[in-house]
């Protein structure tokens, strides 16, 4: 039996994660967070002290390294480093521009790619990131690539952090914003971008429930097509 594949793109600070999470809880299924991946080797690499633009150096941190995902009953997805649960470090305000960094090069992509197809071979899932439509699942039976401005974003986000205990100035927060949007789309390697065959979605106007609807919308329709 073939499985169903939704790949949700965007910027970060877009939301992904919170309706994904949502969205896969409500059709029952799997929630992947690639974002987190990609966070828990950037935490490594700042945890280690070393420099994340370092191509040689990181590369030479994966053959030593276990990336590891499972989901709770709650179906909460857990980030584990060499058996390790590092679900709360990798989010981390600094340790953003650290994913972003090891991101950009081919050697970290490749670790990790497999690994993100392997679950959609063997699950529905609702995958989200920044090239899953693109370069991850370009064969998705739904494509999103959801957005909002960056002041919205950045506002979201400021509250997100305040709810964390990791208070940062909006103004910073914003900055952040802005230079990881710029970041994810220059890289020379797997860049964000909108899927040709993506259907946009700017929840910049919408509230939490709101944008839920509009994506579950979506996902009926697309999948109904497929």
């Amino acid at each position: 039996m073939s499985t169903i594949r939704i790949a949700i793109d965007g910027p970060s600070g877009a939301g992904k994660s919170t309706l994904a999470r949502s969205i896969a809880e409500k059709l029952g299924y799997l929630y992947v967070d690639t974002g987190a991946i990609y966070r828990t080797l950037g935490y490594h690499i700042y945890a280690k002290g070393l420099n994340p633009k370092d191509g040689t150096a990181v590369s030479a941190e994966l053959p030593g390294l276990r990336v590891e995902m499972s989901h709770g009953r709650d179906g909460l997805q857990r980030m584990l480093l060499n058996g390790q649960d590092v679900t709360e470090r990798i989010r981390l305000p600094e340790v953003s521009m650290y994913a972003s960094a090891v991101s950009a090069h081919p050697s970290v992509r490749t670790y990790l790619l497999e690994m993100q197809r392997a679950l959609a071979r063997t699950h529905n899932v609702i995958m989200d990131g920044r090239d899953i439509g693109t370069v991850v699942l370009p064969d998705a039976e739904v494509k999103v690539f959801l957005t909002a401005s960056p002041e919205t974003r950045a506002h979201r986000r400021m509250l997100e952090l305040e709810d964390r205990g990791t208070p940062e100035p909006y103004e910073k927060v914003l900055a952040d914003i802005q230079k990881r949007d710029w970041d994810d789309s220059h890289r020379a390697v797997a860049p964000l971008r909108q899927a040709e065959d993506a259907v946009v979605l700017d929840t910049t106007a919408l509230n939490f429930r709101e944008s839920e609807e509009a994506l579950l919308r979506i996902i009926r329709e697309r999948t109904a097509k497929s």
